[in-house]
């Protein structure tokens, strides 16, 4: 592999991917006290769903990168990583989906 494909597609995005996960993070910590001080159900229903869908952008974001760089690298290549690495976008596209 040549220097400009031995690292992975979301290293240029390496720092906002830390940011949005050190929020979700956050989030956590902030669903755990509100367990904690008994907060309204529907509340904290309110804060998973918001979670949940900064994580599901989070994984929507790495998988374009890897589609954009890592797949589309090994396309070019060819051959068996090729395959490869389309199998293992698909396996984790389906778990995306059943999320």
């Amino acid at each position: 592999m040549t220097d400009e494909s031995s690292h992975y597609g979301y290293i240029s995005n390496k720092d906002d991917y830390l940011r949005r996960l050190r929020r979700i993070e956050g989030q956590a910590r902030g669903l755990q006290k509100m367990v904690e001080d008994e907060k309204y159900c529907i509340d904290i229903l309110t804060q998973v769903s918001a979670m949940t869908s900064a994580l599901q952008s989070v994984a929507l974001g790495l998988l374009d990168e890897h589609l954009g760089h890592c797949v589309l690298h090994a396309a070019q290549q060819g051959g068996p990583e090729a395959d490869e690495k389309i199998k293992e976008a698909s396996a984790a596209i389906a778990r995306l989906v059943r999320s």
